[in-house]
């Protein structure tokens, strides 16, 4: 089964003009997402995307947008972090005239026109603390006032949040508030890198190519066995973003010749490394796993152990969450199992911090299975 994430552009209503490549994806870690996108997109529950930089956030945000009964309503992206504290409460609350220098009439913010759609906030951790306390009021009640305002306005909008960052670890170093963080963590959806869905490189490859090939009325290009093999041991830090962008080259170029010449310079000379991945390829034992607190490493097996957690029955939100949970334990057990409980190994894949790692392990019950 595959997962399909139409990545379209443009931060206003969905329309019907032309579509960009579909972002596929089959691995165990990408069904996941899409059974998620699936349980939560006709719910109104607020959810939480992670993932490093060009992972497609924003896609996930859209599908589950689009999948959903607000579909016909609009969609409102603002990045969090483009603005500085103040311009950002004006662009989404609007602002009342004279409510600063230069406000010379009422402006309604991007919620009022989000109103009975779904406001995608992305960088979500770089909302200052006192902006927080507000979109905590948000998600409790619908309300807020514009800036400089006094009268409380009621908007109807569903909350999709994104972060790059852990944010376990900003609320236990007092950078983000506790209770905004639960209201927004109540459906998780965690994206892989592109460098544990290596698999996947060709086809996304080859989608791209297609689709600007039809967009720039170019001829096609065939990408050679050596930049596949590239393709391969170079780390992706920009994720899919940074494959669509090198396939975009290569078909204004003409050929792979140039890309192919980029990732063969960045592999020799050390700036991006090309070091195996745990997830696909085995594990030597280090000395680093002696200073390691985890030094107990149990027979592999093929089953999660049982979680004491009941699965969930009823409604969808229930579901949703129970899902979600599922699928993050399981992606901390595999991996832990992967890394031979090596937790702080696991915790750098897994994109967390040791001590955020430590907690998921003690809520999902998985310190019992080691």
């Amino acid at each position: 089964m595959s997962a399909e994430i139409a990545d379209r552009t443009g931060n206003g209503p969905t329309s019907s003009g032309p579509q960009a490549p579909q972002l596929l994806g089959w691995s165990g870690t990408m069904r996941n997402v899409h059974h998620l996108i699936e349980a939560v997109s006709d719910t109104d529950v607020t959810v939480l995307i992670r993932g490093e930089c060009g992972t497609g956030k924003d896609l996930v945000a859209r599908a589950i947008h689009e999948s959903s009964a607000r579909r016909h309503k609009t969609f409102v992206k603002v990045n969090c972090a483009a603005l500085p504290a103040e311009l950002l409460e004006s662009e989404l609350f609007g602002c009342e005239r004279g409510a600063f220098p230069g406000a010379i009439q009422q402006k309604p913010g991007k919620l009022e026109f989000a109103h009975e759609g779904t406001m995608f906030l992305d960088a979500i951790s770089d909302v200052d603390p006192r902006l927080q306390a507000k979109l905590l009021q948000l998600l409790q009640d619908g309300g807020f006032a514009r800036l400089g305002g006094r009268r409380e306005l009621q908007v109807n909008v569903r909350i999709i949040a994104a972060t790059t960052c852990d944010l376990e670890c900003a609320v236990a170093e007092g950078q983000f508030r506790e209770d905004l963080y639960f209201r927004l963590n109540i459906v998780s959806i965690t994206l892989p890198p592109l460098r544990q869905r290596r698999d996947e490189i060709p086809l996304l490859a080859d989608r791209f190519l297609k689709h600007y090939t039809v967009r720039y009325n170019r001829p096609c290009v065939g990408l050679s066995e050596e930049t596949l093999r590239l393709f391969d041991e170079y780390s992706w830090p920009g994720n899919v973003r940074e494959l669509k962008e090198l396939m975009k080259r290569a078909v204004v170029s003409g050929s792979d010749d140039s890309i192919r010449e980029e990732l063969r310079n960045a592999l020799s000379d050390g700036r991006v490394s090309a070091s195996p991945i745990p997830a696909l390829q085995p594990r030597r034992a280090g000395p680093q796993d002696a200073a390691t607190p985890a030094t107990t490493f149990p027979p592999p097996i093929t089953s999660l152990p049982p979680t004491e957690v009941p699965v969930a029955t009823g409604s969808l939100k229930a579901i949703a969450r129970s899902a979600a949970r599922e699928a993050e334990r399981e992606l901390i057990y595999r991996t832990l199992q992967q890394t031979r409980w090596n937790r702080r190994e696991a915790a750098e894949i897994l994109g967390v911090s040791y001590k955020a790692l430590l907690y998921k392990i003690k809520e999902a019950e998985l310190d019992k299975a080691s």
